[in-house]
């Protein structure tokens, strides 16, 4: 019987999760072999090389993060205002796994600085992410800025939640994520 492959999204798994711990520059074929618990040789059986690797890591970290879970919001059916709801939740409660983690999503932000190309995907995604949002607030925010403003605050809060270390009257931060919310489907 014949040695069983490590199968391919593995590879991709482990690369985002170096990405996420120290950059691209972590991103190395021999750490990601020992961490996988394999030889570095299946490697070269899925990737011609550490920069097509580099590349499947972002298409999939694009696909996961945007069409992915615009998906998962969809299938639930509902209005507007129950999708945004859900969405919040999911955003909320995921996991920092090593594709849709937010640790992932700062890493690529970061490595987009200093690179054109990274840039480029982010800035398409994060578009993606942000036209999904307009479309659903649209259709109970007749003001276009108004559509704007939610949109910013909702991606704004993704984004650099973790980083804010304020206090909030008594409050916890799930409160005030709650709090916020609400305020923004009314």
């Amino acid at each position: 019987m014949g040695a069983i492959r490590t199968p391919r999204g593995r590879w991709i798994e482990e690369g985002l999760r170096a990405l996420a711990q120290g950059g691209p520059e972590a991103v190395r074929i021999e750490p990601l072999a020992q961490a996988l618990g394999v030889s570095k040789g299946g490697f070269y059986g899925y990737f011609a090389n550490r920069d097509a690797l580099l590349a499947e890591m972002l298409d999939t970290w694009e696909r996961e993060v945007a069409d992915a879970v615009i998906e998962r919001i969809e299938s639930g059916g509902g209005d507007a205002r129950t999708k945004l709801g859900r969405l919040f939740e999911f955003v909320q409660n995921v996991a920092d796994g090593p594709v849709t983690g937010l640790t992932v999503d700062l890493a690529v932000r970061d490595w987009a600085r200093r690179d054109e190309a990274v840039a480029g995907r982010l800035r398409r995604t994060d578009n993606r992410r942000m036209e999904y949002l307009r479309s659903l607030f649209r259709t109970f925010c007749a003001d276009e800025d108004d559509v704007e403003v939610r949109c910013l605050i909702v991606f704004s809060l993704r984004v650099a939640d973790r980083f804010i270390a304020v206090d909030h009257g008594g409050r916890t931060p799930a409160e005030m994520n709650a709090l916020t919310r609400d305020w923004l489907l009314r």
